[in-house]
């Protein structure tokens, strides 16, 4: 049985609140536990098919939501089940004749056979989809829970209420299901992911951490997460009465969270640097893909996100590049170094890391950022519009938020049978969850992956 709750962080888990978890608190003391170092980059989309799969995101040619199709200026695809080329878990799984239940789990739209029952995830465009497999299933679901919930829609709205509620309505909903398909359903392997958590810390967090720049003392919502996270261990409880002592528990996130600093823009950035240029000034914000780009004066632009990906306009690669071939190196390490050193808005460093694609993957397939930033630690987020005529921003493009992801993840286990007395190990890294959890079935491992199983000495 693996419980997958997106974003939820190991400092709020394991330090701060377990001893009002007592179902997480009860894993980790009849388990093992600790810290699960994310992919790069540490988002949702990658992170769970990586998770799955123990394949980097360069493998998968996967690098967030929306990827580049090829080398134009203006083509991107949507991540999305049909993205992914390997095996994932639960394909493995089925080919050794073993039954699984995959419920919510980021990259399984639209639904691909599987020996079992599927329910897709949050990229789901809504219910009146085909989002089950069988697609019979998706009658079962109405008949249980009524009109199923796939995401919070807007939980950058602003309207803290709404989104609370909305947020506790689809754990609510979710976990329903789960207890019914497990009470009804034969299954070898169980899989549900709740993106409540996430949800809750991006519309919520400058609510709850008193070193935000927004926080308030004693506001409405000051609670609001800590009570969240007490709804979803109780949750947890529910499903884990269909564990039985032959059942192996894993409860795990594919990231982290903290708080947010603010918005970076990069592409304002890469004007300022004399990287970027635009054959007129918008008059207002815009996003870069509606501004006009002058390419012939263009090295580099950038995307928003979480992070950021920086693109160089290459000659031979780019329609129009103008960054010769033997000069590529040049500028990127030119790039690395000033991104490395740009402040905060008060003249700070902020202790940015930027990375080459290469340095972190094994293979790197698809068309690639050349750089991969993470302002301020990811303290701070990358904002990719152009035409606010400044770098620094504490306004969100893509609406109000409070959070960006962190690096780590939580990973607790309880193995079958067997009560270690619960131990907190170091070292867990995303694409060991696989090959453990074969180790568990005592299937061979694939020698593609990438992770390797828990040494059978800490189970």
């Amino acid at each position: 049985m693996l419980i997958g709750l997106d974003c939820a962080e190991p400092e709020l888990v394991f330090d701060r609140w377990l001893d009002d978890l007592p179902n997480l608190k009860s894993i980790c003391r009849s388990g093992v536990y600790g810290s699960l170092r994310s992919c790069d980059p540490p988002i949702t989309v990658p992170a769970w098919s990586v998770m799955m799969s123990s394949k980097s995101p360069g493998r998968l040619g996967v690098y967030g939501f929306r990827n580049r199709t090829d080398h134009s200026y203006d083509r991107y695809s949507i991540a999305n089940s049909l993205t992914i080329k390997e095996d994932r878990l639960w394909d493995i799984l089925s080919r050794s004749g073993k039954r699984s239940i995959v419920i919510g789990v980021p990259g399984t739209y639209p639904p691909r056979a599987l020996n079992g029952l599927m329910v897709t995830d949050f990229l789901t465009p809504d219910t009146t989809c085909e989002y089950t497999y069988p697609p019979e299933l998706k009658q079962k679901i109405e008949q249980v829970v009524g009109e199923y919930i796939l995401d919070v829609r807007d939980y950058r709205s602003g309207n803290k209420e709404k989104i609370l509620a909305d947020i506790y309505e689809m754990t609510r909903k979710r976990f329903q299901l789960a207890r019914h398909l497990l009470a009804t359903e034969d299954w070898d392997f169980f899989m549900i992911v709740e993106m409540g958590v996430d949800r809750i810390h991006h519309a919520l967090w400058d609510n709850m951490d008193p070193a935000h720049r927004f926080y308030k003392a004693g506001n409405k919502f000051e609670n609001a997460i800590c009570d969240y996270y007490k709804e979803v261990d109780r949750e947890i409880g529910g499903l884990l009465a269909f564990a039985d002592d032959h059942t192996d528990v894993l409860v795990v996130s594919d990231h982290g969270a903290k708080r947010m600093d603010g918005g970076i823009c990069v592409n304002e950035w890469l004007i300022a640097n004399g990287y970027l240029a635009l054959a007129e000034k918008p008059t207002s914000a815009m996003p870069l893909s509606k501004a006009n780009v002058d390419w012939s004066r263009t090295k580099a632009w950038g995307d928003g996100g979480y992070y950021a990906r920086v693109f160089l306009n290459v000659v031979g690669r780019e329609p129009q590049g103008i960054i010769a071939q033997g000069d590529y190196e040049k500028v990127r390490g030119e790039l690395i170094a000033a991104l490395k050193t740009l402040p905060d808005e008060n003249g700070r460093d902020i202790g940015t890391k930027v990375f080459r694609p290469e340095e972190l993957y094994k293979e790197v397939r698809g068309v690639a950022p050349d750089l991969i930033v993470y302002f301020g630690g990811l303290y701070w987020r990358s904002v990719g519009t152009v035409g606010g005529g400044k770098i620094h921003t504490f306004e969100n493009d893509t609406g109000p938020d409070g959070a960006n992801h962190a690096e780590n993840g939580i990973f607790l286990l309880r193995p079958a049978g067997v009560i270690p007395g619960g131990r907190r190990i170091d070292g867990l890294r995303i694409v060991d969850v696989a090959p453990t959890i074969l180790q568990l079935f005592g299937l061979p491992i694939p020698e593609d992956m990438e992770g390797k199983s828990v040494p059978a000495a800490d189970l």
